[in-house]
């Protein structure tokens, strides 16, 4: 067990944070509630950065930027969206020395800026589909800060898109959120559930919300993404307006979808340990680290380095790009340079010392299980292929078994509030009643809806009593 990482069972949100600063992932920034990221952190959301962005262009989606200010008059357009996001804005009034004729507010989101230049662009229904994403960073004054989960300044990708029918924005809306599902669990290793929010819980203005739910190692839920119906609400507010097939003029219908880097913070909270963070290789900044041993620190540096600068060239070639680091940390002792990649989480360690040397092996030490293996020179390459998607496929399985082990089942509103108290994790239970009963069941159990399950699952409702409800999981969330 590491001396600098608080065990998860005695604090876990000390362990959260220690793991954190063991792997240099963030650290706190001079300015209230936000934070910076560090290269190992920032590289890692690079990784996953380009895994999203990969998969939204083969859907037909485009990058564009849009501003970072916002005018403070387009929030006030749409009711619903100026009401959810009013208290959490940060607002510039003056700039240049000078007060300025209309505030602006630092983009929490951007919805309603994009409405408006999609309504300067769309003019016939030949202009629709508009697909359009932006990775950019947002601010959302936060209270109670916890890095990568919440930050008042985040990073995220938005998609905002446009279609000419009620039922290609629908199809767009459910597309994204398998797009998000199907990302996060090939390459984050992380399983999730995928349904609808309940109205309490929906994106203010939004007609539906569609979110993927995570797990994580404490059993509380974490919203991992969210896609968003809009219906014509943000259409009609910014006269996104179009000359369809028959020549008259009709209002588009929109979607929105997110992820940020919270997803780090499901990561860490999903996979690592006592010992540190633990990187699904495919995200993975570094997937192996090769460290020359010896007693003999010259030996290491003339004799062992060349040989594992060798080895590390091979391997980015196999693996196709710069995976693998060559440690020449030789002043430090071979238990340290161990342990600082094992805080790091990096996959593979493979260790070259004079005995391998003389035997033709390589050892191989797997960061998931500990497992250690002696492999021949020869067989090195497609070990290493091999237990990276080994160690991919576990980490996936590992976190969806503790999963279903912490999911339940609830007949009534005292059973929910019975598991949650003394189990937590996910309970299903039959749920349709309005948003203020889902304020009642959070200040009495502390757990919210997170999604309706997808399919006809219909019940009698735990709170009204009354039938046809549809079958819902709440938890305890961040």
């Amino acid at each position: 067990m590491a001396r600098n990482i608080t065990p998860r069972k005695e604090n876990y949100s000390q362990w959260y944070l220690d793991v954190i600063k063991a792997a240099e992932l963030a650290d706190y920034a001079p300015v209230r509630g936000c934070m910076v990221i560090r290269p190992t952190g920032y590289s890692i959301w690079e990784n996953v950065q380009a895994k999203f962005d990969a998969e939204f262009k083969k859907t037909g989606h485009v990058n564009a930027y849009f501003p970072l200010l916002i005018p403070y008059s387009f929030l006030r357009k749409e009711a619903e969206h100026v009401e959810g996001f009013a208290p959490e804005c940060a607002t510039v009034t003056h700039a240049g020395g000078e007060e300025l004729e209309e505030p602006y507010a630092v983009r929490p989101t951007s919805e309603t800026v994009i409405g408006y230049m999609y309504s300067k662009w769309i003019h016939s229904w030949r202009d629709l589909p508009v697909l359009i994403n932006q990775w950019a960073n947002v601010m959302r004054w936060e209270k109670r800060p916890r890095l990568f989960l919440r930050t008042s300044e985040f990073l995220w990708q938005e998609g905002h898109t446009a279609h000419e029918t009620e039922q290609e924005a629908h199809e767009e809306t459910l597309r994204m959120l398998e797009v998000y599902r199907r990302t996060i669990e090939n390459e984050l290793a992380i399983p999730v559930t995928a349904g609808e929010k309940t109205a309490g819980e929906r994106f203010p203005g939004a007609v539906a919300t569609y979110t993927c739910e995570a797990m994580m190692s404490d059993t509380r839920a974490l919203q991992a993404g969210t896609s968003h119906f809009f219906g014509q609400n943000f259409a009609k507010a910014f006269e996104i307006q179009y000359q369809n097939r028959e020549g008259e003029l009709a209002y588009c219908w929109t979607t929105s979808w997110g992820v940020s880097t919270r997803l780090i913070g499901a990561l860490i909270m999903v996979h690592s340990d006592d010992d540190g963070l633990i990187v699904p290789p495919r995200i993975a900044p570094v997937k192996a680290a090769i460290l020359p041993i010896s007693k003999d620190e010259s030996v290491a540096a003339n004799d062992i380095l060349p040989k594992a600068k060798e080895l590390s060239a091979k391997l980015d070639e196999e693996l196709g790009g710069m995976f693998t680091k060559v440690d020449t940390d030789f002043h430090a002792r071979p238990g340290d340079r161990f342990f600082a990649h094992l805080q790091r989480g990096v996959p593979l360690r493979l260790e070259l010392g004079e005995k391998d040397i003389a035997t033709g092996t390589v050892r191989i030490v797997r960061r998931d299980t500990g497992e250690k293996l002696d492999v021949k020179n020869e067989a090195v390459i497609p070990t290493v292929k091999k237990l990276l998607d080994d160690i991919q496929a576990n980490m996936f399985e590992r976190a969806k078994a503790f999963r279903e082990a912490n999911t339940h089942d609830a007949g009534s509103y005292d059973e929910l509030k019975a598991i949650i108290e003394e189990k937590g994790g996910f309970v299903r239970a039959y749920f349709g009643g309005t948003p203020e009963d889902e304020t009642r069941i959070r200040e009495e159990t502390g757990a919210t809806p997170r999604c309706i399950l997808p399919g006809d699952n219909r019940g009698k409702c735990i709170i009204t009593g009354q039938d046809n409800a549809r079958l819902t999981i709440f938890a305890k969330a961040y």
